[in-house]
This record gives structure tokens, C-alpha cells and sequence, in this order.
């Protein structure tokens, strides 16, 4: 045995704990980077579109990429493929380093534009992280501690909103979005020697898995199949759509809500504080794991959050709004990880590749369209709708107020709103509601019970090359 393997850590909890650190250092940095080039892009241009089009791009490839990319993370090994996305996302950095570099060197003008092709270089790259990541999680971690797990998945995303504005605002005070890019390759960097640490196992063999082995096409229609033919899975794809769309509409806007009122230091703050609200929930849920009847905590966390978007509404308050994204951002982690942990649950180990990344392209496909209506709404209808003398100042100006950032206020009310409709439609559906009756678990109790050891993964990823 060579000396690699013999450093190869393969026992599966471990090997979690391994590649979630890993993969909550990479976010840290990305983190980093999306917060300096998205306050920038705003504040030199001043345009909602503008600042909503890097996040259409950094979506819309991911959208294309994923039912492709979730059949090959069925067919590939699993580890190699975080490897694969890790890598170009790094790549995309350093090529917006050298975009930033070559501006700051006077050799060009930098302008919003020249962010977008980088942009979506690394989110075709992006298109196979997380679904490779997510799919492996059932082969590493028991069933009944997959809302756990899931949670800890949140607990990174909440860690990043809190320290990456922090940092960020830090560092482009110090050393500009120069140094705000070096640390993000560096992230990208501890990620993937962690990712060479491990090796996951491999997914035992189903029938619903091998029922559509054959050509890439073939896999790609299998995950839609899967789904469409179960009526609960389709409504809980349903109401997730609503949901995202609501929630990245609100993670669009609060930049242009607070720059309205304050600065970007106390934008970095408000984002702190926010992401304390998601770190608290998520590590609320790694704790408690969640209710019984997941799906009752999906609806419950998804009221509050609809009812947490008036308070941001009222008036240009800088403790109000935080304490309002705070609230909201806390309701999200135990909302996702319960979502994640029912699909994990009713697909197949060695078919949630190609399932999980059908899912996924639908409700990202809500991220692209939010970021191409979030200016238009913004920009063309309800600021100037809320403007002094504009046709809502008379009336939703008297309980709102009337000039910048008011418009979007009101675009709050309307998402809170259309959040607590989407409940009441879900709830109201039985198909959705008998979901865990009427369609029993894919995985057994104790979780898959892959061969974790035997030999080890091909060497490169490969079209022809399968997991099992």
C-alpha cells in the first residue's frame, strides 16, 4: 500500500467532517469575492439592474449545466467531481484577480460588464458542487441524521454571511479587491487538499438507478421521470420554486434597500448581523435535527420568514432592517435542510445525482429570472411609483415615506405576501400534505450501506466512467 493511501481517510463521518470544513473555507472565500465585486459594481454604476445581472450570471449557467451535470455526478466518483468544480471556481478568480490587477495598474478601465464572462466561467464549474456534494451526504451520514447534517451545510452559508462582509469591508479598505481576491484563492486552495484527503464511498446499486443506464440522455430524462411521476415530489418542487423566488428576490434588493439610507460599512454590518441569524438557525437545527413531521417545520419556518419581510418596510431604520434580515435569514437554514433531507430520503443513493440536479435546475432556474426582474421592478416601476409625486406616494408613501428605497420596500410587502400564499396553497394541497405516507423512504434506516473501501475511484473523471 502506498503511502497516499495509507493518509487516506475513508471512515464516512469523518470523511463528512473533512470535506464540510473544506467546502466552509471555499465558501468564506467566494463569499468574500461576491461581496466586494457586488458592492462595487453597485456603488461605481449605481444601477439595481446592473448589480442583479452578475447574479443572472453567475445562475443562468448552472441552470443549463444541471441536468448534464447531475448525470455525470452519477456516473463519475463523487469526490473527483467537487475536485473538477473547486478548481474552475478558483480559475474564475484568478481571472477576476487579473481583471482587477490590470485595472488598478491603469492597463484598462474596469467596468460592470467585464465581471459576467468570469462570472459564469466558474459557475459552469459550480454546476457540479453541490449536487456532487449533497448526493454523497446519504452515503456518508445515517438517515436519521440527515437534517442534522444538511443543517451543518447551512451552518457554512451562515458562517460566510457573517464573516465575509466583515472581512471583505476590511480588506478593501486595506489592500483594495485586490486582496479580497487573494484570499478567496487561497479558499479555493484548502478545499481542494481536503477534497485530496478523503474518498467517498460509492452508491449501492438500485433498481430505479440502473433502470435508466444507457446514454447521457437517457440518464438526464430518468431524473425528470423520477419526479414527475411521484405527485408529492413534484408539489414540494412547486412550493420550493415560490419560496426561492421570493428569497432571492429579497437577497437582490436589501443591497440597493440599505445603500439607499447609509454607506457600504454599515451595509457590511447589516449583512453580519444577518448572517448571525443564520448561523444561529442553522446550528439551532444541527441540535435539535428538526421536527418529526418535516414538512410542518418546512410551512411553520416559511410563515415566519413571509411575516419577518414587513418589518423591513416600515421605515429606512438601519437596527430595523438588521434585526428584520437577521429574523428572515434565521428561518431559512431549518427550511432548506428539512427540503434537502425529504428528497435525500425518497431517491435512490445512486439516483440522486440526476434527480437532485433536475430539482435543482427548476429552482434555479428562479434565480436568473429574479435577477433579470429585480431591476426592471426596482429601477423602472416601484421607485419611481414611490418618488415624491409618484403614483404611490399618496398612498403607500403615507405609511412607507417617499424617496429611495422606499419602492423597494413595498416590493417587500409584495414578497411577504406572495410567501404566505405559497403556504396556504401548500397546505392546502394532499398530495403535498400525505407526502411521507403516500411515498415511502428510498433509503433503509440506518442510512445507505455503500462498499466505503474496496477500490479506489477511477482516476479521471470520464464520460463512460460509472460509480457503481
Amino acid at each position: 500500500m502506498s503511502l497516499a493511501q495509507r493518509l487516506t481517510i475513508t471512515q464516512p463521518m469523518r470523511v463528512f467532517w473533512i470535506t464540510w470544513f473544506g467546502q466552509l473555507i471555499s465558501i468564506l472565500g467566494s463569499g468574500l469575492t461576491a461581496f466586494g465585486v457586488g458592492a462595487k459594481v453597485f456603488l461605481d454604476t449605481r444601477s439595481t439592474t446592473q448589480f442583479a445581472l452578475l447574479s443572472f450570471f453567475a445562475f443562468a449557467p448552472m441552470v443549463i449545466l444541471a441536468p448534464l451535470a447531475g448525470t455525470l455526478i452519477d456516473r463519475w466518483d463523487r469526490r473527483r467531481a467537487m475536485l473538477l468544480a473547486d478548481m474552475g471556481n478558483g480559475l474564475s478568480t484568478l481571472i477576476i484577480f487579473g481583471l482587477v490587477l490590470a485595472d488598478s495598474k491603469g492597463l484598462i478601465k474596469l467596468q460592470a460588464w467585464h465581471f459576467y464572462l468570469p462570472v459564469s466561467f466558474g459557475a459552469c464549474f459550480g454546476a457540479f458542487r453541490w449536487p456532487a456534494f449533497f448526493a454523497t451526504v446519504t452515503l456518508l451520514v445515517p438517515k436519521q441524521h440527515l437534517g442534522r447534517a444538511n443543517a451543518m451545510a447551512e451552518v457554512a452559508s451562515g458562517a460566510s454571511q457573517i464573516l465575509s462582509p466583515i472581512i471583505a469591508g476590511a480588506l478593501i479598505d486595506s489592500v483594495g479587491l485586490v486582496g479580497v481576491l487573494s484570499v478567496d484563492v487561497c479558499s479555493f486552495t484548502i478545499a481542494i487538499i481536503t477534497l485530496l484527503m478523503v474518498r467517498f464511498p460509492r452508491p449501492p446499486v438500485s433498481v430505479e438507478g440502473q433502470q435508466g443506464k444507457g446514454s447521457i440522455l437517457a440518464e438526464m430524462k430518468q431524473g425528470w421521470s423520477f419526479i414527475s411521476t411521484r405527485r408529492g415530489l413534484v408539489a414540494l418542487l412547486g412550493f420550493t420554486v415560490v419560496a426561492v423566488l421570493c428569497m432571492d428576490l429579497v437577497v437582490l434588493l436589501i443591497t440597493p434597500l440599505v445603500l439607499a439610507f447609509t454607506d457600504i460599512s454599515t451595509l457590511g454590518i447589516i449583512a453580519s448581523v444577518a448572517g448571525v441569524g443564520a448561523l444561529l438557525g442553522a446550528v439551532g437545527m444541527g441540535v435539535w435535527g428538526g421536527p418529526k413531521n418535516q414538512l410542518h417545520g418546512i410551512l411553520g419556518f416559511q410563515i415566519v420568514s413571509g411575516l419577518v419581510l414587513f418589518m423591513a418596510a416600515p421605515s429606512p431604520s438601519v437596527p430595523l432592517v438588521a434585526t428584520a434580515a437577521a429574523l428572515y435569514l434565521f428561518t431559512m437554514p431549518p427550511m432548506v435542510a428539512s427540503t434537502q433531507s425529504i428528497w435525500q430520503r425518497k431517491i435512490p443513493a445512486d439516483l440522486q445525482g440526476r434527480a437532485a440536479a433536475v430539482k435543482r435546475m427548476v429552482t434555479l432556474c428562479m434565480s436568473p429570472f429574479a435577477s433579470l426582474i429585480a431591476g426592471p421592478l426596482a429601477d423602472d416601476l416601484f421607485e419611481p411609483a414611490m418618488a415624491p409625486g409618484g403614483v404611490l406616494a399618496g398612498s403607500m408613501g403615507r405609511l412607507l415615506g417617499v424617496g429611495p428605497g422606499r419602492g423597494i420596500a413595498v416590493i417587500f410587502i409584495v414578497l411577504g405576501l406572495m410567501t404566505l400564499l405559497n403556504v396556504a396553497f401548500a397546505w392546502t394541497n394532499p398530495r403535498l400534505r400525505n407526502l411521507d405516507r403516500e411515498l415511502p423512504d428510498a433509503l433503509p434506516d440506518g442510512g445507505a450501506t455503500p462498499d466505503t473501501a474496496a477500490a479506489p475511484p477511477p482516476t479521471a473523471p470520464t464520460a463512460g466512467a460509472s460509480a457503481s
